[in-house]
């Protein structure tokens, strides 16, 4: 009996054995993963990132080969620590500091021990490497860029840091992502995807050779390719005349919202935040709180948008039916409004709308307003119906574009002013800044370019956008359908026609490009900031919209200099210039780039620090820089058109 119970016992045991091994090895060998294996070394090859193109196809960013010194710190035997850091050029105290990190890590998972060896450290250690174990270096690549532009558009690739390890499983400690700009915007599609090889190793800790020859190895895919809708000459071009000043260009082709050139300045070389300066060049560039090259204008500022919101106003006041283009209205150099008055500049009085809106007349616009705000009994309704369609242009919210950073400006509502006066205890004299463009209205460079792209359109707009074409793959509809505003496209006519006067008989009529129909709108945006305590009224903003031609726009534009005053001082001049070079390739107008170049802003950047007075500054004295430096621009210019021919 008991012999019985004994080999009925091993049966069974057997038997159970045999049933796990065949659940393991047959039934659930599909659940494996050697990632999970101790005696299984893993190692990942690196997919080349996606090459970047302008919309000319001219190669704006490319990849350089990259080696980083990989560490598994439970593979780590005794080691010659001193002869080891001398052949990595480190110390002794970074070792220690690194090689704690990565056990504190992970004792199994491959860390960075040291990245971005160049080219000769790499050919000089790969042999060496062999004598170290739990050591080996790490193929990869990191970006070139072929051009020193467009730094805020390209944007740059960096270490993931261990928030985006925790949310995305594809990263690892060491790997590379986008940042910001279009590296950031479309990691994903240039990224490509890792391969992955397996190792066996035996319990001595050797290689023995791929794990299960091969099989579950994978091969890295390259990430694809992507053309943006950026002209690099024009981008360039627009960097050169932004040169000592500070502000935002954007450029926009009005047909299909592909956005032309983005331009932030100052601005800095995109090569700086590749290879091992990487962190330093970084921390300089965030650190400077004067210039700010980190922070794109373009895309982020916030000011009031002056006298171009006009054109807004005048539409406004057709669709609602409160005014025709004939209505006229008197200026005596500005509007009284209850106690308050809104200052004007000499001009023809009454003005109609072409009028109001070639001279920017204040007075004609401030009277707009306040029949738009009259037509309804309920202030609140009649507000609420004004910021409808303002914000149909594409203004007061973000514009769901493919842009890696943004703002959405700010477009009032009948909750603005019961917030800051009390439920139903304002009146729209209260309000009458909106008019012109100042007020609580806020709006960003693109914010205005896209204005400009509607208005050219005669009531429509493309949603701007930097994607022009993917590798195999096709651009999201949201991009290619078109978004409707509230106004007609019989209201268009009249606004039109007084932004093309601005050019011929009005504020910008110094500025004309002979050939060539532009229509345009100069403003002066308040400008105020806080010193010790007390609201000081600074040099104002330079601001400037155009199209053209005038049918069937191919270029739509906001210039925006901080500072530079008048519309025409600055920024209508950088208008004038960025339309003639992307329609002709050339520069006719000579005399506007010339003083565009000479004329440095950066005595007025520096007014809080340097104890000079504040104001207005409507006798400021331009400063010119030195006939070195003005030299040296023109060979830049030059050279820019060498390569560009």
């Amino acid at each position: 009996m008991r012999k019985l119970l004994l080999l009925t016992l091993v049966v069974f045991v057997g038997l159970a054995f045999i049933a796990r091994l065949y659940y393991l090895q047959v039934y659930d060998a599909s659940s494996y993963n050697p990632l999970d294996d101790s005696a299984v070394r893993k190692v990942f090859t690196y997919p080349k990132r996606g090459y970047v193109y302008d919309r000319n196809g001219e190669l704006l960013v490319a990849n350089q080969p990259s080696y980083d010194v990989m560490v598994i710190p439970r593979e780590v035997e005794p080691l010659d620590t001193l002869e080891f850091c001398s052949l990595l050029k480190i110390t002794k105290e970074d070792f220690i500091k690194t090689y704690t990190k990565a056990k504190a890590y992970s004792p199994r998972l491959p860390y960075v021990f040291l990245s971005n060896l160049s080219k000769d450290d790499y050919a000089f250690l790969q042999e060496k490497m062999r004598k170290y174990d739990g050591f080996y270096i790490q193929k990869r690549s990191i970006r070139t860029y072929r051009k020193t532009i467009g730094a805020n558009v390209l944007g740059d690739i960096g270490e993931v840091n261990q928030s985006i390890i925790d949310k995305d499983a594809y990263y690892g400690k060491g790997d590379l992502i986008g940042k910001q700009g279009i590296e950031k915007t479309y990691e994903k599609i240039l990224r490509g995807v890792k391969g992955t090889k397996f190792i066996q190793k035996d319990r001595f800790n050797r290689d023995l050779g791929p794990f299960k020859d091969g099989k579950y190895d994978t091969i890295a895919k390259p990430g694809k390719d992507i053309t943006i809708t950026i002209d690099s000459k024009l981008q360039e071009y627009g960097e050169l005349l932004m040169t000592n000043k500070r502000g935002g260009i954007i450029a926009i082709e009005p047909s299909s919202g592909e956005i032309l050139a983005m331009i932030s300045g100052p601005t800095y070389n995109p090569n700086l935040l590749v290879g091992r300066n990487r962190s330093k060049n970084f921390n300089k560039l965030y650190n400077d709180s004067l210039a700010q090259p980190l922070f794109d204008r373009g895309l982020q500022a916030m000011y009031p948008p002056g006298s171009p919101f006009k054109t807004l106003n005048a539409l406004i006041g057709l669709q609602e039916g409160v005014v025709t283009p004939q209505d006229k209205f008197r200026c005596n150099l500005g509007f009284k409004y209850g106690n308050q008055r809104m200052g004007c500049h000499v001009h023809r009085s009454p003005a109609d709308m072409n009028l109001g809106i070639y001279e920017s007349c204040n007075a004609y616009f401030g009277n707009v307003y306040l029949k738009i705000m009259d037509k309804y009994q309920s202030r609140v309704e009649a507000m609420d119906k004004w910021s409808a369609h303002v914000r149909s242009f594409g203004l007061g919210d973000y514009l769901n574009n493919d842009l890696s950073v943004g703002q959405p400006g700010k477009i009032p509502t009948s909750q603005t002013y019961n917030r800051a006066y009390g439920e139903g205890k304002w009146y729209p004299t209260f309000t009458v800044s909106n008019a012109i463009g100042q007020g609580e209205v806020l709006t960003t460079p693109i914010q205005l370019a896209n204005m400009a792209a509607a208005i050219g359109n005669r009531g429509y707009y493309y949603t701007p956008h930097i994607i022009k074409e993917i590798e195999d793959d096709t651009i999201p509809s949201k991009f290619t359908t078109p978004k409707y505003t509230t106004i007609d496209k019989k209201h268009f006519e009249p606004v039109v026609q007084g932004m093309f006067d601005v050019y011929n008989k009005g504020t910008a009529k110094m500025l004309k490009v002979p050939g060539i129909e532009i229509c345009g709108k100069t403003g002066t945006a308040e400008n105020f900031a806080i010193i010790d305590s007390v609201k000081t009224q600074l040099t104002d903003h330079s601001i400037f919209v155009a199209f053209a031609p005038k049918d069937n726009p191919k270029i739509a534009i906001a210039v925006f200099i901080e500072n530079g005053y008048f519309g025409s001082r600055f920024a209508g001049k950088i208008a004038s210039l960025m339309i003639e070079k992307y329609l002709r390739n050339e520069i006719t107008r000579t005399d506007l780039e010339n003083f565009v170049l000479r004329y440095s802003l950066e005595h007025e950047y520096k007014k809080p620090y340097s104890g000079e007075p504040f104001g207005i500054n409507r006798e400021t004295i331009l400063d010119p820089i030195s006939e070195e430096e003005f030299e040296e621009l023109q060979r830049k210019k030059r050279r820019i058109e060498r390569v560009n021919d």
